[in-house]
């Protein structure tokens, strides 16, 4: 089981190197970190997609491939779905058009899944990673897609060698209430769960954020279950509830974070211009180790 980024890192370099497509290579910080990962053995070749005279300004000896703005997000998912790569990152692209490339049906990167973004949280307040997923992908989820969410975080758990990833589904209290649905789908994924439809994994809910990492707000609640102050994988309502609980962890916690977005063939790797250089580093080690 990874447990922390230093062990993310060991098992990407043991599990790599991995063919990456850019869409959008013409970007600086991208191509930086690419070089980074590559230095330590975590990717081998790399296709940078997009304005070649852009990108060879950048004196870089990464495979240019050329194309126009408007054809480039197809052009790298189709150099992946072709299997010439294993991973596909977002490079100066916008997230819709890197997405529709992902999407279109000519790659054959769809499985027929919603795709979500899951973020990858380290902090010392806890002894493990912890997924915090959606924050970054679908912004009201119903429960068709939660389903979706939750199959794509345990999937990817059992990639990082969580066995039995413990799954929280969380909302703003523990009992349900036909009043808030989110608590009414937290039921009825537990329900699914119990019948196996999410594969090896323990799921519960709905629970109060304290409940899901907190053993000693358990007791003082009287609530007991094996995901009780353990969870691995955080489901939240909806995508406001997912990124402003990462954020509040990186700003006002001090954790790290990596993230990718899993549902399709291949593990998507979005970055942010914010993101920190350890946090790109980290996300690529992600789409590594989720191959």
């Amino acid at each position: 089981m990874i447990r922390n980024f230093e062990a993310l890192l060991k098992e990407a370099k043991a599990k790599g190197p991995k063919n990456i497509v850019v869409s959008g290579g013409d970007d600086a910080v991208a191509i930086e970190e690419l070089q980074v990962a590559k230095g330590i053995g975590l990717i081998n070749k790399v296709f940078l997609v997009g304005d070649k005279e852009k990108i060879e300004k950048f004196q870089t000896s990464f495979e240019i491939i050329s194309a126009s703005a408007e054809e480039t997000p197809l052009i790298a998912a189709q150099i992946a779905g072709r299997g010439e790569a294993d991973i596909i990152m977002k490079g100066k692209v916008s997230t819709s058009a890197f997405l529709k490339g992902v999407l279109d049906k000519s790659t054959g990167l769809r499985i027929g899944r919603t795709m979500s973004h899951i973020a990858v949280m380290s902090t010392k307040f806890y002894d493990k990673l912890l997924f915090i997923t959606d924050g970054g992908m679908n912004i009201y989820p119903n429960l068709e897609v939660k389903a979706d969410i939750l199959m794509n975080a345990v999937d990817f758990a059992h990639k990082l060698g969580i066995e039995c990833p413990k799954v929280a589904i969380v909302c703003a209290i523990e009992v349900p209430n036909p009043d808030m649905p989110e608590t009414m789908d937290a039921v009825e994924l537990v329900k699914m769960a119990g019948e196996k439809k999410f594969g090896v994994c323990e799921v519960a809910g709905p629970f109060a954020l304290d409940l899901a990492v907190s053993p000693k707000a358990c007791e003082l609640k009287g609530i007991k279950h094996s995901v009780c102050g353990d969870a691995d994988i955080l489901i939240m309502p909806n995508i406001a509830a997912g990124n402003i609980s990462a954020k509040s962890m990186i700003y006002l916690g001090g954790a790290s974070i990596a993230g990718a977005v899993m549902g399709a063939k291949l593990p998507c790797v979005m970055l942010s211009r914010s993101d920190s250089k350890d946090t790109k580093l980290n996300s690529i080690a992600l789409g590594v180790v989720s191959c």
